[in-house]
């Protein structure tokens, strides 16, 4: 089974440009809790976590970036590079991004409020959960 799951994201246009629309329940499988932007990423790799109950849907609203997702048997990647196909990740996920253009601008809709608690930011003690 991929750790890849991806989800188009409707666009509607007209001559006035474009829309993408997002609706919880219908094209994510969660109530959206709690949403934030990265931008201005330069060249550091950003996540390097997992989370224990949070879900999130991530996509690029301007340019591109790698997402790497390990669930402790696997680890895929995948490019971001357009605010239609959003990016599906579930609960005890390792997640990394890089490969940022200057423009990359990521919009991550979460399941959850920030909860400092439910972040793993040790890959090691993330495995040692994985086999508990």
């Amino acid at each position: 089974m991929s750790l890849i799951r991806m989800v188009e994201l409707p666009a509607f246009g007209d001559g006035r440009g474009d829309l993408v629309s997002i609706e919880a329940g219908l094209h994510i499988p969660f109530a959206i809790q709690r949403v934030y932007c990265l931008y201005s990423l330069g060249d550091h790799p950003r996540g390097m976590h997992a989370h224990r109950q949070l879900q999130q849907l991530a996509f690029c609203v301007h340019g591109s970036c790698r997402f790497v997702l390990d669930d402790g048997a696997a680890r895929e990647s995948v490019v971001l590079s357009t605010p239609t196909q959003g990016l599906l990740i579930g609960n005890l996920v390792w997640r990394e991004m890089h490969d940022f253009t200057d423009d990359c601008v990521i919009m991550v809709l979460a399941s959850e409020h920030y909860n400092e608690a439910d972040y793993i930011r040790d890959y090691d003690e993330f495995l040692a959960l994985l086999k508990a």
